[in-house]
């Protein structure tokens, strides 16, 4: 197979696991945070800063290079690997999420989608076999099929039919993949917030085979409890022996309690997004840098951290730049958001490792929500918007 996981240790206080992703470009340790490179980059870094981060493994976007610069070019430039000069593994998603964000630009039918590009308005039709030939093309070590992403909340009519359609359209692109020796294609399984219909998905999904699971429709909007419910419910119908991949998923504390329900791969844009706006990671919640009480700190934004921001700048600096639109600001902040969540993960497998993952869990979550609780509160003390990260920017498509 393209792609192989295998299990190291099972965590005796939770259904977490430690295991190994082996890829044609490389071993990827799990459970794993992957960057996101929507447009075969990570915003504002560079390969060389991503790879030393810690980072193995980031998802492109199919939807996206589909349209802007075209999946045959990339495929004439030899692939994403080398088109972007990535040494590490690469996930593409289908294209599904993006497409179906586009709820006034799109018309879903049995043999696909047709859509007006969010770019020019030009109209293209994506089918489960042209997901699947245009992530051919583009050459990830692992694809995922074309699936139907549900929005929250939607009614248990429209969430049945949809994962109908799902595992109807999963057949379909594992009949066209072209390339299985090279590229595992890893099914996903959906359900909205219904138990019973995350269950139907699992077993239909399940029942095809494949080297991988991502599931979908989860952290677009329902309240954190409910994604809990809906993974302990699907998780543990899925292959034991496979890695399961809970898709646009990204805050630090979802990425913990989602590894305490057995989930090994996660990706967000969360930690780019919000640094465009000055917003960073530590210990106990979000700060934004770029708020006035930080104008003469002279702190790195965590101590302790080894991030290239936090070895050599201060809040005070970064402030600055910010507030200057000069863009190292914004790159800092990446840097440092990005090896938070690297680092993160790299604590989680250490402490599966030792048996300690309860202790690290219930830590780290007391820490984190006692800060946010702290924030929050002080910012509606001071009437303001405390760690709120600046203007809307849409999630759908292009910020996903």
């Amino acid at each position: 197979m393209a792609v192989r996981w295998e299990l190291l240790r099972r965590d005796p206080a939770s259904a977490a696991r430690l295991g190994r992703l082996h890829t044609p470009h490389g071993v990827i340790e799990t459970p794993v945070f992957m960057p996101v490179g929507t447009q075969a980059t990570v915003k504002t870094l560079n390969p060389e800063e991503v790879w030393d981060l810690g980072a193995r493994i980031i998802l492109s976007n199919t939807y996206h290079l589909y349209l802007r610069p075209g999946h045959d070019l990339v495929q004439e430039a030899g692939g994403l690997h080398r088109f972007m000069n990535w040494k590490g593994a690469v996930l593409t998603d289908s294209g599904g999420f993006q497409v179906f964000s586009l709820a006034d630009l799109r018309k879903i039918t049995e043999e696909g989608v047709q859509f007006r590009s969010h770019i020019d308005g030009s109209t293209h039709f994506l089918s489960p076999e042209k997901a699947i030939a245009v992530e051919n093309a583009l050459g990830a070590d692992i694809i995922m099929a074309f699936d139907e992403c549900t929005p929250w909340p939607c009614d248990y009519d429209y969430a049945k039919r949809s994962i109908e359609r799902t595992a109807r359209w999963a057949a379909r692109c594992k009949a066209a993949h072209a390339r299985p020796d090279e590229q595992a294609l890893f099914g996903i399984v959906q359900g909205s917030t219904f138990a019973d219909l995350r269950r139907q998905s699992a077993e239909e999904i399940v029942a095809l085979d494949f080297p991988g699971y991502g599931i979908g429709g989860l952290s677009v909007g329902e309240p954190k409890e409910l994604m809990h419910e809906m993974l302990e419910v699907q998780v543990p119908l899925l292959p034991d022996d496979r890695p399961r991949y809970l898709m646009g998923v990204g805050s630090p504390e979802d990425l913990v309690e989602g590894v305490w329900r057995g989930v090994d791969m996660f990706d967000c844009v969360l930690p780019t997004r919000i640094a465009r706006h000055g917003t960073v990671f530590v210990p106990d919640g979000k700060m934004t840098v770029r708020n006035a009480e930080f104008a003469r700190d002279f702190l790195p934004i965590q101590e302790g951290c080894d991030c290239y921001a936090c070895r050599n700048f201060s809040r005070a600096y970064i402030r600055h730049l910010l507030k200057a639109d000069e863009m190292l600001g914004l790159r800092l902040c990446s840097i440092h958001n990005l090896r938070f969540l690297v680092r993160l993960m790299e604590e989680i497998r250490a402490a599966l490792a030792a048996g300690t993952f309860a202790e690290y869990r219930k830590a780290f979550l007391e820490r984190w929500h006692a800060g946010e609780a702290e924030r929050r509160e002080r910012a509606r003390a001071a009437g303001g918007a405390g760690h709120a990260p600046g203007p809307a920017e849409p999630l759908l498509p292009e910020n996903r």
